[in-house]
């Protein structure tokens, strides 16, 4: 009876010896575990903190945000301004030079007036009123040109200026400057300064 109860014994003896051993794995592993976790949340806080430092604060980024908008804006102003006056200008060069192709054939009628002047005979009485006549017109007709800023090029006498001036021939001459309009065979014109026709001269050689 003893022997049994002494093999009872040992058996529970060696029972709980087990259930203590497997406690305390157990206990050892959940603590490799709550180390573990503490391990992992020490490293995001490092990293976290790192991520900090690395950016800039939000009032920097905001700033710098604000600065990048408002350059943006000035770009953009500055070109509907470039845009604004481009624009003006347009409008300004059709205003003034409209009549630009108007006046190319108005002045042909005043060289064939100016022609018929010249073939008049001023001392021929029967011809004179007719001469006051075509005086009297082509005033009128170089009032309405000048109103228009269509402005007469006779350059006789002036230096020659390839802008201006085309020349049809060029003949020495010592008494004057060369380079220098002798004659002009036909007038030019300008419209608020820009070339309509050019005058038709001859040049004086060197």
């Amino acid at each position: 009876m003893s022997e049994e109860t002494n093999n009872e014994e040992k058996v529970s003896d060696e029972q709980q010896g087990g259930a203590d051993q497997s406690q305390e794995q157990s206990k050892e592993q959940d603590q490799e575990e709550l180390n573990a976790e503490i391990e992992a949340e020490l490293l995001d806080e490092i990293d976290a903190e790192a991520d900090k430092e690395a950016q800039p604060p939000v009032s920097e980024q905001l700033l710098e945000q604000v600065a990048k908008a408002n350059d943006q804006v000035l770009r953009v102003q500055a070109e509907m301004q470039n845009v604004r006056r481009r624009a003006e200008r347009d409008v300004e060069s059709a205003h003034k030079f409209a009549l630009d192709k108007f006046a190319a054939d108005l002045v042909p009628i005043v060289d064939n007036l100016e022609r018929a002047l010249a073939a008049i005979d001023s001392a021929d009485e029967g011809q004179k009123a007719v001469a006051e006549g075509l005086e009297l017109t082509l005033k009128s007709f170089m009032d309405v040109l000048a109103r228009y800023k269509i402005e007469v090029i006779d350059p006789a006498g002036q230096p020659f200026d390839a802008e201006l001036h085309q020349a049809v021939s060029m003949v020495p001459n010592p008494d004057l400057e060369p380079n220098t309009v002798m004659d002009v065979f036909q007038k030019g014109y300008t419209l608020n300064g820009r070339l309509v026709r050019p005058a038709m001269v001859v040049v004086a050689q060197g």
